[in-house]
């Protein structure tokens, strides 16, 4: 099992390995009117469900409501930052404009053999948008949250290149290279922390908004005590590296984002659904222990988890969740209070 232990790491150096208690509170305290309720947002993770973050934004900042604080993990860190950097619209237009050509075009084969993607185009694509930028520098306060290979330490990073830490912050175990950051190889934060509540807390939040991309997708648990063995059809994979190989040169690397008829997984989908089972668990647990002052749920389990192509869609799904909680955050937060 994991341990969640918070590290606060700097990559103002990326040879750098020092960690650092994270702050008690977020910046410009002092800045903030009287009685001024300190709201803060933890994105949580979710693929390409996550543009509905997007669409959460734009919803809560028709009716007045700002974040003071950020915190995102996976996806969340990724439109979590752009937010904070001032970059939404930029994101949006990269998340419209993708089809799902385009999108498998930006899934590189890795041949380190840390995983199936290498991430390199990807990278290209971020730091287009927030290349050069430092956490420290942004208006809002931001940490995004990624997990420790080796330890399963949770770690908070809150200082730095933005876009490496976004970078770490998504790299889903076996889909994209882990991330280096100093002596420490760092990969998906949904590992260890989903929904982000409790790094909202630490940053200052005095209200926290939770977005959470899996809130119909949760897994019923079920313990089935005994099931017959029973002769089945294979998946069918074949040899991994060949097959890889010729399916890129064919263009046909969706097959294996893609379950084989008869729902039988590939190898990408059983890493993937292993990957939602955990988190699920992790996610539960952590909810019950410290949960949002609100929380944003979406609906729309149709949308796959590499179904980028489908941002319209999803940032539609995200309104329409930001829509159905209006009615309790403002119970607690006067409109005039949540955007003085």
């Amino acid at each position: 099992m994991f341990s969640l232990v918070r590290k606060n790491f700097d990559m103002s150096d990326e040879r750098s390995s020092g960690l650092s208690t994270p702050p008690a509170a977020g910046l410009a305290d002092e800045a903030r009117p009287p009685n001024r309720v300190k709201i803060g947002l933890a994105l949580g993770s979710g693929a390409a469900r996550g543009w509905a973050h997007i669409g959460v934004l734009k919803e809560l900042a028709d009716h007045g409501i700002f974040p003071d604080v950020i915190a995102g993990t996976s996806i969340g860190a990724v439109v979590g930052g752009c937010y904070a950097a001032g970059k939404l619209d930029a994101i949006e237009n990269f998340a419209r404009s993708l089809t799902k050509r385009r999108v498998f075009a930006l899934m590189d084969l890795s041949f380190s053999g840390m995983s199936l993607i290498s991430g390199e185009r990807l990278k290209a694509a971020l730091e287009h948008e927030v290349k050069g930028l430092s956490i420290e520098d942004l208006p809002i306060p931001f940490a995004a949250v990624a997990t420790e290979i080796g330890t399963g330490h949770e770690i908070w990073l809150q200082r730095g290149a933005l876009d490496l830490a976004i970078r770490a912050s998504y790299a889903l175990p076996g889909i994209f290279e882990p991330v280096r950051v100093g002596e420490r190889y760092l990969f998906d934060g949904a590992l260890v922390n989903p929904v982000p509540v409790t790094v909202c807390r630490a940053l200052g939040a005095d209200y926290v908004i939770g977005i959470n991309m899996a809130a119909d997708m949760m897994y019923r648990s079920k313990v089935v005590p005994d099931q017959a063995a029973a002769p089945g059809t294979a998946a069918g994979i074949g040899p991994f590296a060949g097959r890889l190989g010729s399916a890129l040169e064919n263009g046909l690397l969706p097959r294996y984002f893609e379950r084989s008829a008869g729902g039988a997984p590939n190898v990408a989908t059983a890493m993937v659904d292993a990957f939602n089972i955990v988190q699920d668990r992790i996610l539960r647990s952590r909810l019950a222990g410290d949960p949002p002052d609100a929380i944003v749920n979406t609906r729309g389990n149709d949308i796959g988890m590499f179904d980028f192509h489908r941002a319209d869609e999803a940032i539609a799904m995200g309104r329409d969740a930001a829509r159905r909680t209006l009615p309790t955050i403002f119970s607690h937060i006067p409109v005039a209070a949540a955007s003085g």
